[in-house]
């Protein structure tokens, strides 16, 4: 077997199935970028048929990235298929990955198919998808709950069609370690042609052990892919975290005896635009990215630490991105600075128009802060991207006044398809009033599921980073909005949410 394991991202498809985490064409493109900086090897960039917004992400993906193989989700039919091949019909590396359930419990009450006319269709939809593209990836949904037998006589003949991967899911999140690795080493054996595929562990996180079951898939079984996300990001309990996976393989590579292509050191990047475009905040404590993952509070571990590092610390902050926190610009910086920092970011302008004024709105923020972070700058590009894509909502002014023992008043300037409006009410804090005289005119009806508060750095001066979460109408969305003001800021993660609830599109449902 080989001694590289492929990573296979599939934050841009699955990690997006969180309730809330859709993300525009312009935000998927910049962590596509940031994913092929990281050195992915597979991007799963969504999936081509569920709407015509995530078709175009797919292609933009597709027409964009040069090195990383660039895949889209099919579901077992001629029509999934056939959209995913166009979207990726121009990539440099193509790869169409088709899937259809195999467990008794999805057979019977979701497909309502008879195992027989599963087995069927799994054979055809490989059959087709391996006459528009070579790189075919085959996973049985609800994998890990499906009858041993049945599962091979599927594997056995996607692969005769064609398959060159096959893909083992634990779609909600329902093994346990050894147990997975044995499910996976049992298949591998049984199937007499299982040698011409690449076999791979997709896990859910539902106990805690995505993480321990995919390398336990990998160790025991002889998986050589492992799907997983940035930051864990996924529906539920979210999948596997792909900074987990790397940095356990890359630290005990005397246990797994394994390699991986990734660029550690744009590990917490990626983890930190994932989260501001998400607006998924990524707790203090998570292993390798998390702020306090290379913090060391105990004076016995400072005093070791101090004395060798290695004591305490089994792998190096800046060796994953950490020393890239740092001081990168200023108000003394000049325009070809800040477009070399945007170069070294993944942020892509459309035009030098737009590279000026997003100048501008960092020179307006630079009179306001002294020191600006990467963070800031993505979150300013993030307003920007916003902006230029026409937006039903967009904020204009906001004043505000609270003081003790009144009542806070907000009055809010915003327009609404270009025209401006201007609300006023009063509200618990000038939060809250500043949202209601949004709503004074907007009359959304959205409930507020989560107000949620972030520093992007660590000082006073820092820009609070606020994600909204409205649901309407069955739809979750968030909104993120970042301002060295905290109230208009809040302004702003509202009418990002209300914008996406406005103009999202309604998508088939994908795997899990």
């Amino acid at each position: 077997m080989s001694d590289q394991l492929i990573i296979f991202d599939t934050t841009l498809r699955d990690g997006e199935q969180s309730p809330g985490a859709s993300m525009t064409k312009d935000e998927k493109l910049r962590i596509a970028r940031q994913l092929e900086r990281l050195k992915v090897d597979v991007i799963e960039a969504g999936f081509a048929a569920s709407s015509n917004g995530d078709f175009d992400c797919v292609q933009a993906i597709a027409n964009t990235i040069k090195d990383s193989t660039v895949c889209s989700l099919a579901r077992a039919n001629d029509r999934d298929i056939s959209r995913a091949a166009e979207a990726l019909k121009d990539a440099n590396r193509a790869r169409i990955h088709t899937f259809i359930a195999t467990s008794p419990l999805h057979m019977e009450k979701k497909l309502r198919m008879s195992p027989e006319q599963v087995l069927e269709q799994a054979k055809q939809s490989v059959r087709f998808a391996r006459n528009l593209c070579g790189d075919i990836e085959f996973s049985p949904e609800d994998g890990y709950r499906s009858e041993v037998d049945f599962l091979c006589r599927v594997l056995e003949a996607v692969i005769a069609e064609g398959a060159t991967t096959i893909n083992i899911p634990d779609t909600v999140g329902y093994a346990v370690p050894e147990l997975y690795g044995e499910f996976i080493k049992t298949l591998r054996e049984r199937i007499p042609n299982s040698d011409k595929a690449i076999w791979s562990v997709h896990c859910h996180n539902d106990l805690g052990m995505a993480v321990a079951n995919s390398l336990a898939g990998v160790k025991i079984g002889g998986a050589r892919q492992v799907e997983c996300t940035i930051n864990g990001l996924g529906e539920r309990a979210g999948n596997c975290s792909l900074e987990e996976v790397v940095m356990a393989v890359k630290t005990r590579r005397d246990y797994f005896g394994l390699d991986v292509a990734i660029d550690t050191s744009q590990i917490v990047p990626a983890s930190r635009m994932v989260s501001q475009t998400t607006g998924f905040v990524v707790q203090p404590n998570k292993a390798v990215v998390g702020a306090n993952a290379f913090a060391h509070a105990s004076g016995i571990h400072q005093d070791g630490v101090l004395k060798a590092r290695d004591t305490y610390e089994i792998m190096r902050a800046e060796d994953v991105g950490w020393s890239a926190n740092k001081i990168v610009l200023g108000k003394l910086s000049g325009r070809n600075a800040f477009k070399q920092r945007l170069q070294e970011l993944g942020i892509e302008m459309e035009s030098e128009s737009d590279i000026n004024h997003a100048f501008a709105r960092f020179k307006e923020l630079a009179d306001r802060k002294s020191e600006i972070f990467d963070e800031d700058i993505i979150a300013l590009c993030s307003d920007e991207s916003r902006a230029s894509e026409k937006e039903k909502f967009q904020l204009v002014s906001l004043s505000q006044r609270s003081e003790t023992g009144e009542r806070p008043h907000a009055s809010v300037v915003f327009t609404s398809n270009g025209k401006e409006l201007t609300g006023e009410a009063e509200g618990n804090g000038p939060v809250d009033a500043s949202l209601k005289a949004i709503e004074s005119h907007v009359n959304s009806g959205a409930e507020m599921q989560l107000y949620l508060v972030n520093a992007i750095s660590g000082s006073t001066e820092s820009q609070g980073e606020v994600t909204v979460r409205l649901q309407h109408g069955g739809r979750i969305v968030n909104g993120v909005g970042a301002d060295p003001d905290i109230v208009v800021a809040s302004a702003k993660a509202y009418l990002s949410a209300l914008n996406k609830l406005h103009a999202q599109d309604d998508r088939v449902a994908a795997q899990g």
